[in-house]
């Protein structure tokens, strides 16, 4: 017997409503209840330029820079050198200019199967254990796991998170530092404030396929939808957070792959950390980790779970140190 269309509507909306239940269901049990923040021996030191071991300070600590840059690495022998050169040559003319800057790079090996320890090393070699670290996974974690371990590991006042592809020129970390301080008073010292690429949608859109440009207004209107409002760009890898928020944020992280910055950002409103947007330059580097129509996927399942997970309360906003 055929269904009217109320009768219809209604057994969609009830098949919709079981399906949440369902996924919401799975997304409890499958979670695990707060982020695996242990590090293997190999990972509680640094390696100097002499070849010694230094154990890794603390960010529960009190800083002990200005400024920390985070570089999470993985395989990248061929881009990194560019972003170091940049970063580097930045950070030492800034000092010069004023004695009283100080900083540190550390470079986050995220198990890498190619030279880019190696490759870093040289950085410290040349610049000194004290300014570039490399810190070299045991295995890889994925970008987030990466970044947290950097974070944890540092000794600055803020911290930056910036890509090794070296897509977003270096020198506008000026224009972050500019919204964080734009963000003052900060509350409990929080604040955070994102690199965007969001003004130059119109000309990437043009470059890319109709298919990668669906796939990304698709992902942009799931996390509007389900977890970030307020920021267009949530996924530039370009943001700079004081102490206080990396603490706070990573330490309640959960999401180790792509998807990350969405979880971070989440997590910052729900703290109620606010948050800048700048424009930053940037530009597309060949060579990118991303396989489009998987990552987007996955980075799809993952912006579901991170809400569910936390409206069900599966995840806590609680913060905990790592051994």
């Amino acid at each position: 017997m055929a269904l009217s269309l109320p009768e219809a509507a209604a057994l969609l909306a009830a098949l919709a409503a079981f399906l949440l239940l369902l996924i919401s269901m799975i997304a409890y049990v499958t979670a695990v209840k707060m982020p695996t923040l242990h590090r293997h021996e190999e990972e509680k030191f640094f390696v100097d330029a002499e070849g010694r071991k230094e154990p890794v300070p603390s960010i529960h600590d009190p800083s002990t820079k200005e400024l920390s840059v985070v570089v999470p690495s993985y395989n990248e022998e061929d881009r990194l050198p560019l972003m170091m050169d940049e970063a580097l040559d930045y950070l030492e003319k800034r000092q010069k200019q004023d004695p009283s800057f100080t900083y540190e790079v550390i470079v986050v090996d995220d198990g890498s199967k190619d030279q880019t320890t190696k490759v870093a090393m040289k950085y410290c070699k040349k610049y000194g254990s004290d300014k570039v670290r490399v810190l070299s996974l045991v295995k890889n974690r994925g970008k987030g796991g990466a970044v947290r371990m950097g974070v944890f590991s540092s000794r600055g006042e803020k911290i930056l998170m910036a890509d090794a592809d070296g897509a977003t020129k270096f020198a506008d970390i000026e224009k972050v530092e500019e919204g964080l301080k734009n963000l003052q008073p900060w509350p409990n010292q929080m604040a955070i404030s994102c690199g965007s690429r969001a003004h130059l949608e119109k000309d990437s859109i043009a470059k890319r396929s109709y298919f990668r440009t669906l796939l990304m207004y698709g992902f942009h209107f799931l996390v509007w939808f389900l977890c970030v409002k307020e920021i267009r760009d949530t996924q530039c890898g370009f943001k700079l957070l004081t102490r206080e928020a990396a603490l706070r944020t990573f330490s309640t992280l959960h999401i180790e792959r792509w998807a990350f910055d969405v979880e971070l950002l989440y997590i910052a409103q729900r703290l109620g950390i606010p948050i800048a947007e700048v424009a930053v330059n940037w530009t597309e580097i060949e060579g990118s980790k991303l396989v489009p129509f998987w990552s987007w996927l996955q980075m799809g399942r993952d912006l579901l779970f991170i809400r569910l997970r936390y409206m069900t309360g599966a995840w806590q906003l609680e913060t905990r140190k790592c051994n």
